[in-house]
């Protein structure tokens, strides 16, 4: 993509109603030039822009070789996602993008990795993880960690489970509500930590959702002596021009858009427990 200003032409291929107010968008550019240079980083969002409505920002949530479509995972918060929800295959809608700084992959490599993410924001890390599978061989011990309000909010549970059989990979699930049959625990996902089996020195840690949950993550982790340069968030704000200008997403210097989304916890550590930042 050559101006970051103009939202070019996709296509809607598929539409996959996931839970009842998330779906995902699996898509590809009509210019076939476009969607032939198109490259991404698992962790980087795209400006989708509903002709008419307006634009959002939304995670890229598939795999970076996958050449044939790109996907968006979305949840229906407002009036765009909810336009957004109405698209159906052949439908077309404008993308700008991919934006910001993604997951640390490079340093992961050859080292355990640790996936913890809350509430529904499990869109961002979702291709990190599938990009982890994907690559077994490179990558030490996988552990992946999800929390949820109600259990009922969980989506993608078989791929869960699915990820939970792959060798070396520990999964751990939890849900503040469980309904009937749950299998997984109950409480915070916090709570999961004394059963995280990592080489705490070789981790690199990755995580998003709510940030009192993340809080709680980055002490334990501190704990348990990972070092806080190999913690890693992706920071949730307002971004609305994706380029840092329009300031909805400032963070003290930094702009969420343009630096992030995905930061080292060093880089927001002297904002991170304050309130207002």
């Amino acid at each position: 993509m050559t101006n970051a200003s103009v939202p070019h032409e996709i296509e809607v291929v598929e539409r996959i109603q996931e839970s009842p107010t998330i779906f995902t968008l699996r898509l590809r550019f009509t210019d076939p030039e476009l969607h032939a240079a198109f490259r991404f980083e698992p962790g980087q969002f795209n400006m989708l822009y509903l002709y008419g409505v307006g634009e959002v920002a939304i995670s890229i949530v598939s795999d970076p070789d996958d050449e044939r479509l790109f996907n968006h995972t979305i949840r229906v918060v407002g009036r765009v996602t909810r336009g957004m929800a109405q698209l159906k295959a052949g439908d077309r809608l404008g993308v700008r993008g991919p934006y910001g700084r993604g997951w640390p992959l490079q340093q992961a490599q050859d080292r355990d990795v640790m996936i913890i993410t809350g509430g529904l924001g499990c869109a961002p890390v979702v291709s990190v993880i599938n990009y982890v599978i994907r690559r077994r061989e490179r990558f030490r011990r996988l552990v992946i960690m999800q929390g949820v309000k109600h259990s009922d909010d969980l989506i993608w549970r078989q791929q869960y489970a699915r990820w939970g059989k792959q060798p070396d990979t520990q999964v751990l699930v939890a849900a503040n509500e469980g309904a009937t049959l749950w299998p997984w625990h109950v409480g915070n996902v916090t709570e999961l930590f004394d059963k995280v089996e990592i080489d705490a020195a070789r981790a690199v840690v990755m995580m998003c959702g709510p940030e009192g949950m993340m809080r709680v993550a980055v002490d334990n982790l501190l704990e348990r002596n990972v070092h806080e340069s190999n913690i890693y968030l992706s920071m949730e704000r307002s971004m609305n021009c994706a380029v840092g200008l329009c300031g909805h997403c400032q963070y003290g210097g930094k702009f969420v858009c343009k630096d992030g989304p995905v930061f080292s916890y060093p880089d927001v550590k002297p904002l991170f427990d304050m309130r207002g930042f």
